[in-house]
């Protein structure tokens, strides 16, 4: 069997992309986007009906262009995300706007949102997990949405801290970004490579599953934002890994021996000490871990300008 094909018995596979023909090509079990996936498939002409209806959407919803541009945008989102679900047997996450991920009440409102516009279109909520920056309020407000079974996954997610809090709130699952925490080790230390086998976010996320199932949280891992194919072996065992497709396309072409690393078995094993995370726990631990304060800072700005830009281009059709 090819290394994907291995890594499928041990791990449930997610496609990180918005591109409907790499999710039928590698079959994986959910998919997940972000703004910035979205803006990139949404210039490809063969989605064009699916921005032309969201356009439509919004000049029917609203008269002010500001207001049309709102409810295009979410449109928008639930049809990428609802081809998605015509694929996947799984879920398909759909992220809120970045720029409310300091705002629980904003953030909760918008969630609400995405999902009535999901079953109105027939979808069941249980298919769908809202993203939500991993921000203290981003956090809080996912608790108050899973109690109203509307489920959620938490992204930009750097640190046992943000893990904790994640766990602690009953989040349904978390996205911690192995390849950008290191790609910030890499510029700190000042060189080029790391081994998989030492690669600061292949550790924290090791470390993460291993606390989630040592002391019984029912929060999934899901390893994402890969910079190698050997971050990927390293966390065979996770739940879940979502995975972009040049990386999918890499492990299916690839013959060899993948092990499972990770295990329910190994985690109790492991010498995790339990902590509580409360709101000035969480900050300070966040102000005392410079790659997670910064890197998650970075996220936020990165997704926010990836929508402006997708909000410029559904403006000028508008």
């Amino acid at each position: 069997m090819n290394l994907l094909e291995q890594l499928k018995q041990y791990t449930n596979v997610v496609a990180d992309t918005g591109d409907f023909a790499s999710i039928e090509a590698y079959k994986p079990v959910d998919a997940t986007t972000n703004p910035s996936l979205i803006y990139a498939a949404s210039q490809d002409p063969k989605y064009a009906s699916l921005v032309d209806d969201a356009v439509a959407y919004g000049k029917k919803q609203m008269t002010g262009k500001s207001g049309q541009l709102a409810k295009a945008m979410d449109k928008l989102a639930v049809n990428f995300g609802l081809k998605i679900l015509e694929i996947v047997p799984g879920r398909v996450s759909t992220e809120v706007d970045a720029r409310l991920s300091f705002d629980t009440e904003a953030s909760v409102v918008k969630a609400r949102e995405l999902i009535a516009l999901y079953e109105a279109a027939g979808s069941s909520r249980e298919r769908i997990l809202i993203k939500l920056a991993s921000t203290w309020e981003g956090i809080k407000a996912a608790e108050i949405l899973e109690e109203e079974k509307i489920h959620c996954n938490l992204t930009l997610l750097f640190s046992v801290a943000q893990a904790v809090a994640c766990a602690e709130a009953g989040v349904r699952l978390i996205s911690p970004f192995v390849g950008r925490i290191l790609d910030w080790y890499k510029k700190e230390w000042g060189i080029q490579e790391i081994p998989a086998q030492e690669d600061p976010g292949v550790l924290s996320v090791k470390k993460i599953f291993n606390y989630y199932k040592k002391f019984g949280y029912k929060t999934q891992v899901m390893g994402a934002s890969f910079r190698n194919v050997g971050e990927i072996m390293e966390l065979a065992g996770c739940e879940l890994l979502t995975i972009a497709p040049k990386f999918l396309e890499e492990l299916k072409s690839t013959e060899g021996i993948l092990e499972q690393k990770l295990s329910e078995e190994s985690a109790i094993r492991s010498e995790s000490e339990k902590i509580t995370v409360d709101e000035k726990t969480f900050r300070w631990m966040m102000n005392d871990d410079a790659m997670a304060t910064e890197k998650l800072a970075e996220g936020i700005r990165a997704f926010t300008k990836d929508l402006e830009k997708l909000e410029e281009q559904i403006m000028k059709i508008l």
